[in-house]
């Protein structure tokens, strides 16, 4: 620093010195003998061009020397155009040219300046003038040259000065030069020294500046964190203050009430003729302290009494009589009774509903309630009804962080409250991810069926031929509308259709199940393959689906062929006379039902044995209801009834396909056990496509899974497809058991109708266990083991399937109803038709789906009628089965 500070001083005295003239400069005899030089004198001048000459200060009794130049570390002379070498007296008398010349510097480039300017770079080096001079003779110059001569005269000043004070010099020598530490490196951006040093003075200034700047503002923000610590303090008081006004409020209120139905009772009391000035100031009396209850009231956002309390001068029973769960509503123009508000979960009752003012219910603030509610790292939100905590996921939300009585709501991203059942059944119990289902009233309805015809337009052709749906329109539900079905309602969806048809298309006929939002979007449900059969025998096939859906989806049916070559003669024929060909079955969201379809993934090689695997295409609720690891099984995360249909499309090469056929099984594994549910049968085909379907409804617990695996002939070559279309679809509905049941039943041995078979009764042996809402007629009973009996309305889904061996023309399976009553007359509800058997093979199926509305006491069962035929052997063991599921109404 303090070299610093010497070299500051130097400058100053360069920037600001007192100029002097050449004649201050110059002393002597020789400077009045400049002016005759010898030549030899004035060429070594020249050679040299500089600008500025070195001066000695003046000394005057010691005779002048021979200044030699300073050398470098190298031992060098210093190159620096301001060391001249001037030609003084020496104590030798040598003078002019007689005088020994000193040895010139070796020009390497530099050897034209001296002291400071040797240390900048060339290009900033002051330009040489060829009229320097020295003495006398400099008088006649311009007075911009005395000028600079004493602006040179100053830096040989300060020069002397470094060489009075050695210690300044570099590495302890002597010192070569000024060296200012603002002195710039060469490069492109090199500046003068005298400005690098300004330059940096400001550096340094404007560095302090931003420090103290910085330090201010750290201890800004420190004093405006401690005020927000203490402002969010005291808001957290005044909220524990606000609170605790408020209960004393809504206790005061409470005995206001009071007090005011005492005055009511004692004015029934009293006669028309009575004390009139009692009642009214007991009336003004009141009225004042009610007013003064209501403004605190007001202003806290709670209530508003005035209306009620101002308004007592009216007859107190301008509405009549109220039921207890209504209150009388005097601001309105008319006087009328109103139901009283109920306080929905999260939120905590303020004031009962009484005749005069409606209930009071005040939202419950869970993050000032209950400390530590989101943990540490997350910060509490409050909502209505609930709370919500910042970066909680799903995850978090399952592993149970909204706590006791609240359940994650996905759609809106944070914690509710449990709904309550006061006085209603729970349907569905609250868990993490989902709310409480409690039963509705009789007028809202949970589940309902709705059956209709099927036909083919006229002038409908193939590839796509559409069908059309008819029936009676149901405004609450749905309506027909140009042969398609128009939802009126939210809700989950199930839909079965019989179809019996003869075409004569060189390939197969597919029928498909639509489902369109809109115009524009649109996806299958389902779909099956009816083989070519050329045209002689009618077929039967059943397709299903189930989905979500909202009001304003079309629902309709098509058949397609794969090829536009049908034979024209023969053409496609569907069975019209069918009764109830389409039924579908809706349920409420309130049921908590959870609908899921999944695509079945189509197999690249020919298989014999096979597990189908899964992709889901939707699902209503992904907790409750999903794939599991392999994709080849559904899991259940809840007890509960569980109806489905797998549909899956196939081709086979082989004879014996065509002998022996083709079992889709389905499983249920219960603990890492499984066993088989139930089974179906479909006769096989050679070189040719078909569809195998399997519906049924079963009852699961929690953990348990659906798994399910098709078995074909050792020496049958078949490969499975998927695609978009829903041919290869599994679709599901899972209900909860509190309003749902299921029951399953095989075709008994005992009473097997054989022979000419006309309209014949099936007689069942129940597989599952027994359940209060509907059972199978015992020994006891009328017409045992044939009739299944309900026991509480509601809605009911049969699926069927029969097994047989037959030279029957046509095959009728037929489901009736009988009333309450063992002598009540029968009326179907249900059939479907099947054809003469394939050629070539053993065993034939039919299968009948439909669903339907059931009372307290409603009987059904099914029969089987053969025309033109026989009836040689029906299935009892694998095959022939029926499931029933039944929900509440």
């Amino acid at each position: 620093m303090a070299t610093q500070s010497f070299l500051f001083l130097i400058c100053l005295m360069v920037c600001g010195g007192n100029i002097q003239s050449a004649s201050e400069i110059c002393t002597g005899t020789h400077c009045q003998r400049s002016a005759s030089r010898t030549p030899d004198s004035q060429s070594r001048l020249s050679h040299h061009q500089s600008r500025y000459s070195v001066y000695s200060p003046r000394r005057p009794a010691v005779p002048y020397t021979i200044i030699h130049p300073q050398q470098s570390k190298t031992g060098r002379p210093k190159e620096n155009p301001r060391n001249i070498t001037a030609e003084v007296f020496s104590p030798h008398g040598c003078t002019g040219g007689s005088c020994q010349r000193l040895p010139r510097p070796t020009n390497n480039g530099t050897n034209e300046c001296r002291s400071i300017e040797c240390k900048l770079p060339v290009h900033m080096r002051q330009e040489h003038r060829q009229h320097s001079c020295i003495g006398e003779a400099c008088a006649t110059g311009s007075n911009v040259g005395r000028s600079k001569l004493s602006f040179v005269h100053m830096q040989d000043r300060a020069e002397q000065a470094l060489g009075e004070f050695p210690e300044l010099g570099l590495r302890g020598g002597p010192s070569t030069g000024i060296q200012l530490t603002c002195d710039i490196k060469q490069g492109t951006n090199e500046v003068h020294s005298e400005d690098a040093l300004v330059l940096h003075l400001h550096l340094e200034k404007g560095q302090e500046k931003l420090v103290e700047q910085l330090q201010r503002q750290h201890t800004e923000i420190k004093q405006l964190q401690s005020t927000l610590s203490e402002q969010q303090g005291a808001l957290l008081t005044h909220q524990n203050e606000i609170l605790e006004q408020q209960r004393r409020m809504f206790d005061q209120m409470e005995q206001v009430k009071t007090q005011y139905n005492h005055l009511l009772d004692s004015v029934k009391h009293l006669s028309v003729q009575g004390p009139h000035r009692v009642i009214e100031r007991h009336l003004q009396s009141f009225q004042s302290q009610a007013r003064t209850y209501t403004q605190e009231a007001f202003d806290m956002h709670k209530m508003n009494m005035d209306a009620s309390v101002m308004d007592a001068d009216r007859p107190l029973l301008v509405c009549g009589s109220c039921r207890a769960d209504e209150y009388c509503e005097y601001r309105a123009n008319q006087p009328h009774c109103e139901k009283c508000t109920v306080c929905p979960p999260g939120f905590f009752l303020v004031a009962q509903c009484s005749i005069h003012a409606d209930r009071i219910c005040q939202d419950r603030d869970e993050c000032l309630e209950i400390t530590n509610l989101c943990k540490e790292q997350n910060q509490c939100l409050n909502t209505p009804g609930g709370f919500r905590c910042s970066g909680m996921s799903e995850r978090d939300a399952f592993a149970g962080m909204c706590g006791h009585s609240y359940f994650y709501n996905s759609e809106t991203e944070e914690c509710q409250a449990c709904s309550e059942c006061d006085s209603q059944p729970v349907v569905s119990p609250c868990s993490a991810m989902s709310d409480a289902v409690c039963t509705k009233p009789s007028e809202s309805k949970l589940s309902l069926s709705w059956s209709g015809d099927v036909d083919v337009p006229k002038g409908s052709e193939f590839p796509n031929m559409r069908l059309h749906i008819q029936g009676n329109s149901d405004k609450s539900l749905l309506s027909c509308t140009d042969g398609q079905i128009v939802l009126h309602q939210h809700g989950l969806v199930w839909v079965d259709h019989n179809l019996a048809l003869k075409h004569g298309c060189r390939s197969f006929v597919q029928a498909c199940l639509r489902m369109n939002a809109s115009e524009e979007e649109g996806w299958d449900l389902s779909g099956v393959r009816v083989e070519q059969q050329d045209g002689k025998s009618l077929q039967s096939a059943s397709i299903s689906g189930a989905t979500a859906v909202e009001p304003g989806h079309v629902l309709f049916l098509s058949l397609k062929s794969a090829s536009d070559q049908c034979n024209q003669d023969s053409g496609v024929h569907i069975q019209s006379n069918l009764i109830s060909p389409f039924s579908l079955y809706w349920l409420s969201h309130d049921t908590g039902a959870v609908a899921m379809t999944a695509q079945a993934v189509a197999s690249a090689h020919y298989h014999t044995n096979y597990r189908p695997a899964f992709r889901t295409s939707s699902i209503s609720d992904p907790y409750m209801v999903g794939l599991n690891l392999d994709n080849r099984g559904v899991h259940f995360r809840e007890s509960g009834t569980v109806k489905f249909v797998l549909q899956q499309a196939l081709y086979s090469m082989g004879q014996a396909c065509v002998s022996e056929g083709f079992y889709l099984l389905a499983y249920v594994s219960h603990n890492g056990s499984s066993a088989e549910l139930t089974r179906t049968f479909k006769s096989g085909v050679h070189y040719r496509d078909t569809s195998i379907s399997l519906s049924a409804a079963t009852t699961v617990d929690s953990g348990d899974m659906l798994t399910f695996e098709i078995l074909a002939p050792a020496q049958c070559n078949v490969r499975y497809f998927g695609d978009d279309s829903g041919i290869s679809m599994l679709s599901l509905v899972w209900i909860p058991s509190a309003v749902s049941t299921a029951l399953s039943a095989c075709v008994s041995r005992k009473g097997l109708p054989t022979g000419a078979v006309r309209n014949k009764a099936l007689f069942f042996l129940q597989t599952t266990s027994k359940v209060p809402q509907v059972r199978l007629s015992g020994t006891g009973d009328h017409n045992p083991h044939r009739n299944f009996i309900f026991r509480e309305a509601g809605t009911a889904s049969v699926s069927l399937d029969l097994r047989l061996i037959h030279s029957c023309s046509l095959i009728k399976l037929t489901l009736l109803q009988q009333g309450g009553s063992q002598w009540a007359q029968a009326a179907p509800i249900a059939q479907q038709i099947g054809g003469h058997m394939p050629e070539g093979s053993v065993w034939a199926s039919v299968a009948l789906r439909v669903s339907f509305q059931v009372h307290n006491g409603t009987a059904i069962f099914a029969t089987v009628d053969c025309v033109r035929g026989r009836i040689n052997q029906i299935a009892h063991d694998a095959g022939s089965s029926i499931s029933i599921l039944w929900t509440v109404a």
